[in-house]
């Protein structure tokens, strides 16, 4: 069997592909993978306070985002038979492009990379990649044996801009969390454990958790609540979801309809954000508006997914998003903005997605004054969280790797042609066994 070692951040560190690494690795049979990571005092994000778990063995031995080489990658392996190094990329992370391909095509391993941030719906180029992406992707190709992402729409805008390297790229989808005790959990059950861990346990302010109290705002079952989670950072589209709670009690005048973000500044030095959440304090001291400034254990986060009556999430700037990812499983009324994989993936889950605001904003009305279309939706992603489980994603992992460990088409990606061979625009993308194709 194949020997997977991811090359990535991982916890202690905070950051989206520390956890989404860590989901996969917790679900590979033991033996199968370890973790090279970055040296923690070099990584220069915030840390995890309290003891991490770690799913699998790591080696924290990559010196920098600025100083990483072969050199360094070679010093932290461990020799496997059918050994597979399996990257995960995202441009701050490996914010040197032309050093990042240097060092891959110095190791004379199997090499898979996983984009996190590559776009598709983009006009800076004919395909719809940002420059910084079509760059990338022009040095990568040659010197790795496969791509993953996260969606059809990745899969074509790659395919037609480098016809030539069809073949080294797979669609292996976002994995997702499954609580099928919350999902089936009612929404007002869900609202009165979240309430007690929000006045109780959490770390928010004292005023805060008193006006939670006494305004009752999960305990009202005539509330209506509208909101997000994660994060806070000016790209989610946060500021958003109070606006849209605006238009929609302006509607609605005789239903009670409230709007709450709940997480924490990740980057406390980060002054675009400090800024950016100032603003936001000042704009939830109106009624019906609440701003959380609290982290959510891993336990917690679904309970609050499923509290809210509808998951809305508009966000300027994304490729994929990981909160979705618990969303999902927990049973969540997903309303979104159609951009990039979080459009593909919650219309593919039976959520609802839209390019216009206004549009957006009517259908909501909807669901507020029809419920049975919340209760149905989240049936409905709940059934695409089961067939997209992390189980399964890392599975298809382990079953590429195998792929790639077979001498015939270790081969073939050794001598793959220069020049454009055929037009893969209109092929599908190549998916591994027990996943079905969708159309972006």
């Amino acid at each position: 069997m194949a020997f997977i070692t991811f090359v990535t951040p991982y916890k202690p560190i905070i950051c989206g592909i520390a956890d989404y690494t860590d989901f996969l690795v917790r679900e590979s049979l033991p033996g199968t993978c370890d973790v090279l990571s970055f040296n923690l005092a070099n990584y220069g994000v915030p840390l995890h306070n309290a003891p991490t778990s770690l799913a699998c063995p790591v080696w924290y031995g990559i010196p920098g985002r600025d100083n990483f080489s072969a050199s360094s990658i070679l010093e932290g392996l461990r020799p496997h038979e059918d050994h597979v190094l399996w990257f995960q990329h995202e441009f701050s992370i490996w914010q040197d492009s032309a050093r990042f391909v240097d060092m891959l095509r110095d190791l004379d391993q199997i090499k898979v990379v996983s984009p996190h941030s590559l776009h598709f719906q983009n006009s800076e180029t004919l395909y719809g990649l940002r420059r910084q992406g079509y760059s990338f992707l022009r040095l990568l190709l040659p010197h790795t044996d496969a791509i993953t992402v996260f969606s059809d729409g990745a899969y074509q805008t790659i395919t037609r801009a480098f016809p030539e390297y069809s073949d080294k790229v797979y669609v292996i989808r976002h994995g997702t969390h499954l609580y099928p005790r919350i999902a089936r959990m009612s929404r007002g059950k869900a609202k009165a454990r979240l309430h007690e861990y929000l006045v109780g346990e959490s770390e928010l302010d004292q005023a805060i958790k008193d006006d939670l109290r006494q305004q009752r705002v999960f305990l009202d079952p005539d509330t209506i609540m509208i909101g997000t989670a994660g994060f806070i950072t000016a790209s989610k589209g946060i500021e958003i979801l109070y606006h849209a709670r605006d238009l929609l009690q302006q509607m609605l005048p005789r239903r009670k309809i409230t709007a709450v973000h709940v997480g924490v500044l990740r980057e406390k030095d980060n002054s675009t954000d400090r800024k950016f959440t100032a603003g936001l304090r000042a704009k939830c001291n109106s009624p019906g508006q609440f701003l959380l400034e609290t982290y959510l254990p891993e336990d917690i986060l679904p309970l609050l997914l499923r509290a809210l009556d509808i998951y809305f999430y508009w966000p300027s700037d994304c490729t994929q998003s990981g909160i979705l990812s618990y969303a999902l499983g927990a049973g969540a009324t997903i309303v979104c903005r159609d951009m990039e994989g979080v459009g593909e993936t919650v219309k593919m889950a039976g959520g609802l997605a839209y390019v216009d605001f206004e549009q957006a904003i009517a259908y909501l009305k909807e669901l507020i004054l029809h419920p049975k279309l919340m209760n149905e939706m989240s049936e409905r992603v709940v059934k695409y969280a089961e067939g997209f489980s992390w189980r399964d994603q890392a599975s298809q992992h382990f079953e590429l790797a195998e792929r790639l460990c077979q001498p015939s088409v270790r081969r073939l990606f050794r001598t793959l042609p220069l020049a454009a061979t055929s037009d893969a625009s209109e092929k599908p993308p190549p998916i591994l066994s027990g996943e079905t194709s969708h159309a972006a």
